[in-house]
C-alpha cells in the first residue's frame, strides 16, 4: 500500500512551524511519503483585500499544479492533503480536479471561507474561535453544510495560537492527536 502526504503551506505560514511541522512528521511516522509544496510572490497586507486574495489564490493554485505536476497521484492507494490557510483552498481545488480524487483526503487548518467553493468529501477541519481571517462562526457553519467534523479551538487566532505557550503546546496536542485518528481511519 503506497501513502502520499502533500503539504500545502500558508501565505506566511510555511511547513516549518508547528502545524506543518509535526503533522509532516506524523505522516512520516505512518508510513507516508512527504511533498511539502513551497509558495512565494505573494502581496503583503492581504486580509481584508478581496483583490489580494484572490491574487494570492491565484499564486498558491500555479504554484501547486506546478510542483505537483511530476507527482502521479494515481499511483498512490492514500493520500492526504494537509494545508494551511490559503493552500486549504488551493489544495481543495487541486483534488477537485484531479483523476485521484476519490482517494484524497484532506486535513484543514484555519481554512478560508473560500476553501468551501468546493466540492469536499472527506476532510477534518482545524478553526480558531478568533481568527481574524474569516468571519466569526462562518467555518464551523460551513463544515455544518458540508457535513465535516471541524475542531475549534477556543481564544486561537490564525495560527491556533492563544498566547499562552502552555495552552498552544496543549492545544496543538490535541490538534495532532485528532490529524493522526483521521489518518489511522483512512
Amino acid at each position: 500500500m503506497s501513502r502520499l502526504a502533500v503539504f500545502f503551506p500558508g501565505i506566511g505560514y510555511t511547513a516549518d512551524k508547528p502545524l506543518l511541522y509535526y503533522s509532516r512528521r506524523l505522516a512520516a511516522q505512518l508510513g507516508y511519503d512527504i511533498k511539502v509544496l513551497a509558495f512565494s510572490g505573494f502581496p503583503s497586507n492581504v486580509r481584508g483585500e478581496a483583490e489580494k486574495m484572490r491574487e494570492c489564490f491565484n499564486i498558491a493554485r500555479y504554484q501547486s499544479v506546478e510542483q505537483l505536476f511530476r507527482t502521479d497521484l494515481e499511483s498512490y492507494s492514500e493520500i492526504v492533503f494537509i494545508s494551511k490557510s490559503i493552500g486549504t483552498a488551493a489544495a481543495v481545488e487541486y483534488a477537485s480536479e484531479s483523476p485521484a480524487k476519490s482517494r484524497i483526503r484532506h486535513i484543514l487548518y484555519t481554512p478560508l471561507e473560500e476553501t468551501f467553493k468546493f466540492d469536499i468529501s472527506s476532510a477534518i477541519v482545524f478553526t480558531g474561535s478568533e481568527d481574524p481571517w474569516v468571519g466569526k462562526g462562518a467555518i464551523p457553519e460551513l463544515c455544518k453544510e458540508k457535513g465535516l467534523p471541524c475542531t475549534v479551538v477556543p481564544n486561537a487566532n490564525h495560527s491556533l495560537e492563544t498566547g499562552d505557550a502552555l495552552a498552544d503546546i496543549q492545544n496543538l496536542k490535541e490538534i495532532i492527536g485528532k490529524a493522526r485518528q483521521f489518518l489511522l481511519e483512512m
